[in-house]
């Protein structure tokens, strides 16, 4: 990966290689802790911009919440710390963020509430999640033989570190057995999520997302139905088989790191035309418009750090 200079680390810029946690660091061995993962891009006139910051800063003080981190930082501390972090690292062409909340060293055993919590955040330039090529000609997917951890068993609302090792082991799958991404179930069987991003199919011109009743409430999937809502494009929030995946005309992905990725195969059934679709082509360029600066509907939600 993209080094930078500096990791920000309970208040302090912190030379990138001495930015170390002990051994014995709680989260590591029990694995609460939260994470977030935000975007910066090089705008249309030059300057750079994060996306939604104030809405992914509060996401994650939302899973600290939930997962028992008491965060010694406001939002407010927390935002000028990016903006500071992509300053002093110079990252003026854009960079993806990763503040990370975690139980640090000096308790041991499952009860954790006498552990510190600690705040880093980490950034660097980082390219298209699944890809340039994806980006334009589509991936390829599996859906995965395990499902998503139900609401029943955890913190599932959480953006929380020991959520993704379900979506490592599915992602994992994938990958080994050739394909780029993997899908994942809820227990009752219908689709929830990708390892690490929302998903969208487009059936006789509707945008189909599934609730957020067993996945993650992703901002970037708010904001493109709030562009396909603009575009008058209809977007209906239920339920979706695998079968019906099959013989959708569009499917695609969304997220901070996937942004708007398009999906030609899934299970070996191709998608359409087996290409990007017109539909996730138009949100994709809609979407790419706003994080440049290019939409001034959406300007209010880009932090500018230069």
């Amino acid at each position: 990966m993209n080094k930078a200079k500096y990791i920000w680390m309970n208040g302090e810029m912190t030379p990138w290689d001495n930015a170390k946690v002990h051994v014995l660091t709680h989260t590591l061995h029990y694995g609460n802790g939260a994470i977030e993962g935000t975007k910066a891009y090089k705008t249309v006139d030059g300057r750079c911009a994060i996306f939604k910051l104030q809405e992914h800063t509060q996401r994650l003080l939302n899973s600290a919440k939930m997962t028992l981190l008491d965060v010694p930082y406001t939002i407010e501390e927390l935002n000028e710390a990016q903006i500071k972090l992509l300053q002093d690292n110079e990252l003026f062409d854009g960079a993806y963020i990763r503040p990370l909340v975690y139980l640090g060293y000096g308790v041991m055993g499952l009860y954790h509430k006498a552990a510190p919590v600690e705040v880093s955040i980490s950034a660097w330039e980082w390219g298209a999640y699944l890809g340039e090529e994806g980006l334009n000609k589509g991936v390829r997917v599996k859906i995965a033989s395990m499902t998503r951890t139900p609401n029943t068993s955890g913190m599932g609302k959480a953006k929380a570190v020991a959520n993704y090792l379900n979506s490592q082991m599915a992602k994992f799958e994938a990958v080994e057995a050739g394909y780029d991404e993997a899908l994942l179930r809820d227990d009752q069987g219908y689709i929830a999520e990708a390892s690490g991003a929302c998903f969208f199919i487009v059936r006789d011109g509707v945008l189909i997302s599934p609730p957020n009743d067993n996945s993650l409430e992703s901002i970037t999937q708010q904001t493109i139905i709030d562009l396909a809502n603009d575009m008058g494009i209809k977007v209906i929030r239920r339920r979706i088989t695998r079968e019906e995946i099959y013989i959708s005309d569009e499917a695609f992905f969304t997220g901070t790191a996937a942004e708007v990725t398009p999906i030609r195969e899934v299970d070996a059934r191709i998608i359409g035309k087996g290409c990007r679709g017109e539909i996730t082509e138009k949100l994709q360029s809609a979407y790419f418009d706003v994080v440049a600066g290019k939409n001034p509907d959406y300007i209010q939600h880009l932090t500018y750090i230069n």
